[in-house]
């Protein structure tokens, strides 16, 4: 089903108009009149939240009920208490979509004959199963958090799924249960339904055995102690140790590891759990590591339904070839047909200078490109420097330029008063010339946005070695330009704009050069702190922007109106 669907056609498709009672249908627009007056909706005595869409729903149906037959429950909603806990499974909490309040008017019902049920408790019933699947289907399309609310750096524009009151074609159709007409408004890609399953899998270890490793010095190979007993122990809770043969370790397959030795196989181990935790894989278990085999079960678990409402944030369909980076991982993936064909890693925004989450389109790229440099920079970085090396400029490669178009002109440094200049007084403009000292190295990639952020090289190369790669000033810089360059301009199945030697001449040239890409490819910036790779593994990463905690928070809250 697609996300757009009608919210209010789906509500009726199981739901063939009948005849009512008179009863129920006066008391549905009693209490849908409320909405006229001061006062909040309420039902079963909790208040509704869909309240617009509810009053133009059943007006245009004459407040007839569409969850009855006469005053019998129909099969949909006797079923739907079960879809709703199933909003589990999706990191959600049943409690905010009435399951309660349902569950109660319905054992009520269930426990009267149907000619002395009570109108006011099947008017109590069929406003909740609305209000629920209404308010449950909106967040399983669009997210229960608005994300600019909570996080000012997040800048996707997300079509809210849309709600048509076409009640003619909602007895139209069997589209199944109520789960299943809710499942179709999830996320469609695997990378969200891998991250439900890891979420019932750190579930399933709530009731398990959870090891913490002791404080103490830096473990390292060859160590003895209770707390390699310890670090094994909770590596086997977290399955990147296995002591079953084919373990990637020498020795005799059938023999028992001794507990406190820190073996090979335990350092395998360690360098499997420090990858899948966005640490430098080198077996040594410090401040880092450790902190990071200490998070507790249910932290993760919180992890897991903060990421999941991310993907819910997102657009059902990022492009059949698109370029993804996760900003809280340090990573770019290219995406072709569902199949990842590139991976780099990335340097991003400092955490005082965040990379902001937004979707663009690239349309072309610039070899050997010059660097415009943006005003607050020029001011906050630039300056600074400038005033304490007279010679900064021209090693550096900049000119000083005042003006624009024919106006340009080029300003010599030396008449500069540099040490008067200031945020509020700095008429120029800064733009660094090709080279191997360009901040923007051999390329920039460019997806026009109002955030000046784009894509590109770097000069400093040793800081893709880094574990913490927060250290631009908000760009993304890439650690094989080259090699994205030559995707995006050509391969099997693409538009043939340059070829490998072309590339490659330009860039000797060293001349700065344009080029379009042919087609528009979609890039997506993002910030996921939790996701399963292709092969099962989840890795977690650091929080580099403190952003997990406000999105906790919201989905803990109940839905505001």
């Amino acid at each position: 089903m697609q996300r757009v669907s009608a919210w209010l056609v789906i509500l009726g498709l199981w739901l063939v108009p009948t005849l009512a009672p008179a009863d129920v249908t006066e008391r549905i627009r009693h209490r849908l009149e409320v909405l006229q007056a001061p006062g909040e909706l309420e039902a079963g005595g909790e208040r509704l939240y869909a309240t617009a869409v509810l009053q133009r729903f059943y007006e245009a149906r004459g407040y007839r009920p569409i969850w009855f037959d006469d005053m019998a429950p129909r099969e949909a909603l006797t079923g739907l208490p079960a879809a709703i806990a199933a909003a589990e499974r999706e990191g959600l909490l049943p409690g905010h979509y009435h399951l309660a309040a349902l569950e109660s008017v319905l054992a009520q019902l269930a426990s009267q004959p149907a000619p002395q049920r009570d109108s006011r408790v099947v008017t109590d019933a069929e406003l909740l199963a609305s209000d629920a699947f209404l308010l449950l289907a909106k967040h399983y399309a669009d997210g229960k958090v608005d994300p600019t609310r909570v996080d000012p750096g997040w800048f996707l524009d997300r079509a809210d799924t849309a709600l048509i009151a076409d009640l003619e074609q909602a007895a139209r159709g069997d589209m199944g249960t109520p789960a299943r007409v809710l499942a179709g408004f999830l996320p469609p890609q695997p990378a969200y339904a891998a991250l439900r399953e890891r979420l019932a899998l750190q579930r399933s270890l709530l009731s398990g055995q959870w090891t913490p490793v002791p404080a103490g010095p830096t473990l390292r190979e060859g160590d003895r102690g209770e707390r390699v007993a310890a670090l094994r122990q909770r590596l086997r809770e977290l399955n990147d140790l296995s002591d079953d043969a084919g373990d990637d370790a020498a020795g005799d397959e059938q023999a028992l590891p001794e507990e406190t030795l820190f073996d090979a196989p335990l350092a395998a181990a360690v360098r499997r759990f420090q990858r899948r935790h966005g640490l430098e894989a080198d077996a040594v278990v410090g401040a880092r590591t450790l902190e990071a085999l200490n998070v507790s079960p249910e932290a993760r678990i919180e992890q897991l339904r903060v990421n999941m409402e991310r993907w819910r944030w997102l657009p059902a369909d990022l492009g059949d070839e698109h370029i993804l980076v996760n900003i809280a991982g340090f990573f770019m993936t290219v995406m072709s047909g569902g199949e990842e064909v590139m991976r780099q890693r990335v340097v991003v925004g400092r955490p005082y200078r965040r990379t902001p989450v937004f979707t663009g389109r690239m349309t072309y790229l610039v070899l050997n490109p010059s660097w415009e440099v943006p005003h607050s920079l020029a001011v906050q970085d630039q300056l600074p420097q400038i005033r304490r090396d007279p010679n900064y400029l021209s090693d550096m490669g900049f000119q000083v330029l005042r003006g624009w178009g024919a106006q340009e002109q080029r300003i010599d440094p030396a008449t500069v008063d540099w040490q008067a200049l200031g945020p509020r007084n700095f008429p120029y403009r800064l733009r660094q010339s090709p080279g191997p000292r360009n901040a923007l190295g051999q390329a920039k990639f460019m997806f026009p946005n109002s955030h000046n952020v784009y894509l590109h090289d770097t000069p400093a190369r040793g800081l893709f070695a880094r574990e913490d790669r927060a250290a631009s000033s908000g760009c993304i810089r890439v650690s094989d330009p080259v090699g994205l360059t030559e995707w995006l301009l050509g391969g099997p199945g693409r538009p043939q704009v340059m070829s490998r030697e072309q590339i490659r001449r330009t860039l000797d040239q060293g001349a700065e050069t344009t080029v379009r890409l042919g087609r528009a490819v979609p890039v997506h910036l993002l910030y996921w702190t939790a996701w399963v790779e292709a092969d099962g593994q989840v890795y977690y990463v650091r929080d580099v922007y403190d952003r997990d905690a406000a999105v906790h928070r919201a989905l803990n809250e109940a839905p505001p109106r």
